[in-house]
């Protein structure tokens, strides 16, 4: 064997992680697949033996974030967290300003104690509509919402799913477990200055921007789709649909053209008019009555106007159309409905629609008839950004909800029970008083996000295993046995977050808290400051969108660019950093 040989494993390794991280980056496949192509690299080259992988399932993190899922469901089933919104609602006719620090408190709160997406995706209709009745952007709101349940979530161990990652990491290497309310008296330090913050420095930094739907308020004046029918004797045939005039008034707006079963609206531009074809516009009344005089064209009666509207809809984790072409769900087809725009990322998308495959975080502009649009919504799990969902709630088990969340927390609080143990039973509970359907709780379970966290444990397990952490713990071991407590916290503080802010977070937990465990060792510490510094930092992604699914769920709803998020979340993020290298000493002693 040549000199350094042994070290081969730990390159390769390393290698490997990088090379998942620029493909987490470069979002070329989702998180999940890249895990799992990772996963099969290690176990086809030997360096993470099958025992070790098979030992990942063990892990209870997974199992217990999976079960808070379904607690989480009932919640949101009985009108649990819908009841709050309401009442939220009612205040904000006498005292809106009130009503909106009311809602933030709400966020953090909840966020503590049932997982956070649920709950943005719950308040953002809610927090679209005060902003209208503040008569503000609801993009001075929608960060500000995101980040408040960012910080809620690292109030307890069960707030986040990176706190229950990061906890069965370090029960998996042999340590002390944390306690529910372990980290809590940090975080509410952490929670006053993010609020301090969000009040008083962030309003400067938030952008004042529409968002999509509002950008397109000129096209939501126009009510009506009518479909009328190319004639024999119509002077229209033989010309280029988008060459008409009377398509191009004001107030009218050329949507699609039918010839027979086949829509033609993706090459509009190339479509010469055919008797028989169908044209499908969208008007005002007025132009409606104008078009039902023109003998050029002949409605369709039995089809009529329809009265339509517009919505902005949002893509969430559950959402059925996620991973499919906007072409290939035929909606127009099905349903009736007209797919407009899509806003992603920072850039609004009108064109080629067809070929879109839908990701969670879209927000797409539909149009077409109410019922039409509901029907859709209900099918596909979609979300109205401007309207709060409207469903039938099992009340009557709400106070069972409500207890059982209430029981699993103060239950783990005292150590009755570890908290995977407590959160099986509570879904047993939830099952048998009948909160929710087991078709539908099994929905709420996001099987993405479970796929991401087994295959990046079995990452991490490679990494030990080929001696990998070894290796980093080595290299960074001289640099920082010199330094002081707070330079150490804060060096692993920066290197978790600025990861974080790159990929995800529950990938980079995973990653780095091996590494943390094994520079605690090395230079004498214990190793609970450090960890505790990984779960902050993998939680207090702020300063970009693609960091946490929070971030994600408002970027369309706000119309927000990706620098808004670094502007407002980078000094929020150092500031945190720094708050926090300065307290952990003082609570968990090196």
């Amino acid at each position: 064997m040549f000199p350094g040989a042994e070290y081969l494993p730990a390159i390769f390794s390393l290698l490997v992680v990088i090379a998942m991280f620029v493909l987490f980056f470069r979002e070329s496949y989702p998180t999940e697949v890249v895990a799992i192509f990772g996963v099969s690299v290690f176990l086809v080259s030997g360096v993470l033996p099958y025992q070790e992988a098979l030992n990942v399932l063990s892990n209870p993190a997974p199992w217990t974030i999976a079960a808070m899922f379904i607690v989480m469901g009932a919640l949101v089933r009985t009108g649990a967290l819908n009841a709050f919104t309401v009442f939220a609602e009612q205040q904000a006719k006498r005292d809106k300003k009130r009503t909106l620090a009311l809602l933030i408190g709400f966020v953090v709160i909840a966020s503590g104690f049932v997982s956070n997406t649920p709950v943005v995706l719950v308040m953002i209709p809610v927090f679209v509509q005060l902003a209208r009745s503040l008569d503000i952007k609801a993009s001075k709101l929608l960060i500000p919402l995101s980040y408040a349940a960012i910080l809620g979530g690292m109030l307890t161990l069960i707030g986040t799913s990176t706190n229950l990652l990061v906890d069965g990491v370090v029960r998996a290497e042999g340590l002390q477990g944390f306690g529910i309310f372990e980290v809590t008296p940090l975080a509410i330090v952490l929670v006053l200055w993010g609020m301090l913050y969000l009040r008083f420095i962030a309003p400067f930094l938030l952008p004042d921007r529409d968002s999509m739907a509002t950008l397109l308020s000129d096209r939501s004046k126009m009510k009506y789709f009518t479909e009328a029918v190319i004639p024999p004797d119509s002077n229209l045939i033989g010309r280029a649909v988008t060459g008409v005039k009377l398509f191009k008034r004001e107030g009218v707006r050329l949507i699609d053209v039918l010839r027979g079963d086949l829509s033609l609206r993706r090459d509009l531009s190339n479509v010469v008019l055919q008797v028989g074809d169908r044209v499908v516009l969208r008007t005002k009344i007025t132009e409606l009555l104008s078009l039902q005089r023109n003998k050029s064209l002949r409605r369709v009666d039995q089809l009529s106007a329809v009265e339509t509207t517009t919505v902005e809809v949002l893509i969430t984790p559950g959402c059925k159309m996620v991973g499919r072409s906007l072409g290939q769900m035929r909606l127009r087809r099905r349903f009736g409905v007209y797919p407009l725009a899509v806003h992603r990322r920072n850039q609004n998308i009108g064109r080629q629609l067809d070929d879109l495959v839908v990701r969670v975080g879209d927000t797409l502009l539909l149009e077409g008839a109410e019922a039409d649009i509901q029907r859709l919504a209900n099918d596909m799990g979609l979300i109205d950004v401007a309207k709060p969902s409207a469903q039938a709630f099992r009340r009557g088990q709400a106070p069972i909800a409500i207890a059982v969340v209430v029981g699993l927390v103060l239950l783990a609080a005292i150590g009755v029970a570890p908290i995977f143990l407590l959160s099986v039973l509570a879904v047993a509970v939830i099952f048998g008083a009948r909160a929710i359907d087991a078709e539908e709780a099994f929905s709420f379970i996001d099987g993405r996000l479970l796929a991401l966290i087994f295959s990046m444990l079995a990452i991490g397990a490679a990494l030990k295993t080929s001696g990998a952490v070894d290796m980093i713990v080595n290299l960074f071991v001289p640099v920082m046995s010199h330094m002081p407590p707070f330079l150490v916290i804060w060096s692993i503080y920066l290197i978790t977050s600025v990861l974080t802010e790159l990929v995800s977070n529950n990938a980079v937990a995973v990653v780095v808290t091996p590494v943390a465990i094994g520079l605690a060792d090395a230079l004498g510490f214990d190793a609970r400051p450090l960890v505790v510094a990984v779960m902050v930092a993998a939680s207090a992604s702020f300063a970009t969108p693609v960091g946490y699914q929070t971030n994600m769920l408002v970027y369309g709803p706000g119309g927000y660019k990706f620098s808004d998020f670094t502007k407002v979340g980078l000094p929020l993020n150092l500031s945190i950093g720094i708050l926090s290298s300065l307290l952990i000493p003082f609570i968990w002693t090196f």
